[in-house]
């Protein structure tokens, strides 16, 4: 991904938290010369490598879990060693030219991006896929559920197996793009967060969330 240098962050927790955050993510690969495949699937973060992440900001050699159908033309066209990306796309949202208060003026798109690319191993073991499906319940209900335990529903969990591929992804390059208004000053910068949070749009109401996260009341803003 082409990220320029102004978009960039050196915040090690960013890139994380749009993973976290977002763990629907786009699989893409392709084999034998074909146009690519892309299916959006769930992608977790074991909370070990999480915290690893964080304090290190090295993603080469982590490793990402996901699972998907197995009906799916694509799982069938994926081997292990075979080079894949993923592609996180968190909060954004249109910006309107008349939030500026000038002219002449143009319209952008505020947005957040993780991609990561990597080589894929295949789960083959049950228990090892039952593994992926479970933690990644587990991960998604703390986060975004509403106390919901997976222990009772395991044995249906096993009976589905059949049916479900699971995937471990090792990165080999992460990169990450914040589009958040960088090049405007700083007054254009609060009236473009405070245009997104007044939106009857909840993703332009995240995106606002995430600029007044990422410039906090005790940045220091280039202009």
């Amino acid at each position: 991904m082409f990220v320029p240098q102004h978009y960039r962050t050196d915040d090690r927790r960013w890139p994380v938290r749009i993973v976290q955050d977002n763990p629907l993510a786009l699989l893409m690969s392709t084999r034998d010369g074909r146009a690519p495949f892309a299916s959006h699937v769930p992608v977790i973060v074991l909370p070990r490598q999480r915290e690893e992440l964080e304090r290190t900001g090295r993603w080469q050699g982590a490793v990402l879990h996901g699972h998907m159908n197995r009906a799916n033309p694509h799982w069938k066209s994926l081997a292990d060693g075979q080079p894949a990306g993923l592609v996180f796309q968190g909060p954004a949202g249109y910006v309107s030219p008349a939030v500026y208060n000038t002219s002449p003026a143009v319209p952008t798109w505020n947005f957040t991006a993780v991609h990561v690319q990597g080589r894929l191993k295949l789960v083959a073991d049950e228990e090892a896929t039952l593994g992926v499906v479970s933690a990644t319940a587990r991960q998604l209900e703390e986060r975004f559920g509403a106390r919901w335990t997976v222990e009772p529903s395991v044995d249906h969990f096993r009976q589905i197996l059949p049916g479900v591929g699971a995937f471990e992804l090792r990165v080999e390059e992460c990169d990450s793009m914040f589009k958040l208004s960088q090049e405007k000053e700083h007054e254009v910068r609060h009236a473009v967060m405070d245009w997104c949070a007044r939106s009857p749009r909840g993703r332009s109401n995240d995106l606002a969330a995430v600029m007044r996260d990422y410039y906090p009341p005790t940045t220091t803003w280039p202009s």
